[in-house]
């Protein structure tokens, strides 16, 4: 049995349990979209990723969240907070010598990603380069990939939503997260809304199965590490300036 089959029996077994609170939507509120889980077009010749260099991230700076709600149309429903973050600054702070690290945490695009494992309806996907994507119109809301997810980057959508954007559909009783600016990448722009936001070079998108390719090329200079490592999730989005 490998890692992430025993991840799967582990989770599947405390789960059933936990959902036993948590409600079902009974129905989808989505607007005209484009969005479907199909790989048309798509091939695994690339990975897209990103590197985040910590060194470069500053406390307080929160131009990456800023980008990303408005980019996808996250915007205030009950308070100052907005009503989902798809990106969220975190502190860290080593426990030996006290030195505090600021990073942004989203969606890490793993590899072999726990909220694809248990999601029963298939709603939640991975594109075939490597972007982690949740298809609206087959999420029946249950949260697995919620409980699952160990970098606590998906959100649940409690409220009736307006004025959506027709490349990020949103809709109530539907689980979200960061989708590495799909519509974006589709496009052809090769960059994120986070990466082009950060003031301070902190970030850098691209692909990271060509060699040649900029992020490939920082990652094999300077290394990086995955949050969680040990989870062996392979995750597409790294860091530098962690502690190992």
């Amino acid at each position: 049995m490998n890692r992430i089959d025993q991840y799967r029996r582990k989770f599947l077994g405390t789960a059933s349990a936990a959902i036993a609170g948590i409600g079902i939507a009974p129905g989808i509120l989505l607007q005209a979209t484009n969005a479907a889980s199909t790989n048309q077009g798509v091939s695994d010749t690339q990975r897209w990723g990103l590197l985040i260099d910590t060194n470069r991230c500053e406390p307080g700076c929160d131009a990456c969240v800023r980008a990303c709600n408005q980019e996808n149309g996250l915007r205030s429903i009950n308070g100052p907070e907005t009503d989902a973050q798809w990106i969220r600054k975190v502190s860290l702070k080593h426990r030996k010598n006290g030195h505090v690290l600021n990073l942004p945490v989203m969606c890490q695009h793993c590899a072999q990603a726990p909220c694809v494992d248990v999601c029963p309806t298939g709603a939640s996907f991975r594109r075939a380069d490597g972007i982690v994507l949740v298809d609206k119109h087959i999420c029946i809301g249950c949260r697995y990939c919620m409980l699952a997810c160990p970098y606590k980057a998906r959100s649940f959508i409690h409220e009736t939503l307006s004025d959506q954007l027709p490349h990020a559909p949103r809709g109530k009783g539907t689980v979200e997260s960061c989708t590495l600016c799909v519509h974006k990448i589709d496009r052809g722009d090769n960059t994120t809304a986070c990466v082009e936001a950060c003031p301070n070079g902190a970030m850098l998108f691209g692909d990271l199965n060509d060699p040649d390719s900029v992020i490939s090329k920082q990652i094999k200079s300077l290394g990086s590490q995955q949050l969680r490592r040990k989870l062996d999730l392979d995750t597409g989005v790294r860091y530098q300036g962690i502690p190992v």
